[in-house]
């Protein structure tokens, strides 16, 4: 019988997972941690580490890539704020099996799907122009009689419908409704009045008849309701936006720290 050594046993385990993920080049510039995160990410969006697999322990990846384990947290705790990876208390690292969105930065769905290797798109119920409402005038800060601009989508990721979306523009943020292709955001970009800033708020709701129905879930499934509205640099509130999500397959993210830099709310 052969005896090895730790040092041994970890030389013979070593090649897998850095075989199927690819090395680090300490000739280039980029930091490390960089590099690693790169690795990780790619391999995720391309499925070579699979949803809800669990990547090796920092140790061993600090052993495989000849970094330290600092380098190896730092790269990890970025994918975890990108939501591409989720820790589990004494258990490891796993590839995220559910949709995240993160709080810290203000993006669209479009952009958060795509981003996380996703591909997203919308089925359009409807675009129309109107009169703004009461609720609306309040919350846009309109006056009465004000023209506004309504969206109301379904929203998908990998062709599995994720959210359904209600959306209220003032009018002057849009000339037409034929600018709004794909991407609401883009067209926002376009005529400058996406919104730089966002107050949001958010709860658990229990799916109505008609949401359900939309979304393809039993009636009362719960769901996350989230209410954001959008500023622009200015000040002025550009955007009105009330999303449903099915509530088992999306989550919401948030990093804070001690000095209370992350603040959302309504």
């Amino acid at each position: 019988m052969i005896h090895h050594t730790p040092a041994a046993r970890l030389q013979i385990a070593r090649p897998a997972f850095a075989h199927q993920i690819g090395t680090l080049n300490k000739d280039d510039a980029t930091p490390l941690y960089q590099q690693l995160q790169k690795l990780l990410r790619t391999a995720i969006h391309s499925q070579v580490i699979t949803a809800s697999e669990a990547i090796p322990p920092e140790r061993d990846l600090a052993y495989d890539f000849d970094v330290s384990r600092i380098t190896v947290r730092k790269a990890i705790d970025g994918l975890v704020s990108e939501g591409l990876l989720v820790r589990r208390q004494g258990s490891g690292t796993y590839v995220a099996s559910r949709f995240e969105k993160s709080l810290s930065r203000l993006s669209s769905f479009s952009e958060d799907m795509i981003s996380r290797g996703r591909k997203p798109h919308s089925e359009w119920i409807s675009k129309t122009h109107g009169v703004v409402t009461p609720e609306e005038s309040l919350s846009l800060g309109l006056s009465p009689g004000s023209q506004v601009c309504r969206f109301q989508r379904l929203r998908y990721a990998d062709g599995m419908i994720m959210a359904l979306e209600y959306t209220t523009l003032p009018a002057f943020a849009l000339p037409t409704l034929d600018e709004v292709g794909d991407s609401l955001y883009e067209a926002l970009s376009r005529t400058g009045h996406r919104p730089v800033r966002a107050l949001q708020r958010l709860r658990a709701v229990a799916l109505t008849g008609e949401q359900a129905d939309r979304l393809q879930v039993p009636p009362g499934t719960p769901g996350l309701f989230i209410e954001r509205r959008g500023f622009l640099s200015d000040g002025l509130t550009c955007e009105l936006n009330h999303s449903y999500y099915r509530g088992d397959a999306y989550d919401v993210i948030a990093e804070v720290n001690e000095l209370g830099n992350l603040t959302y709310g309504f």
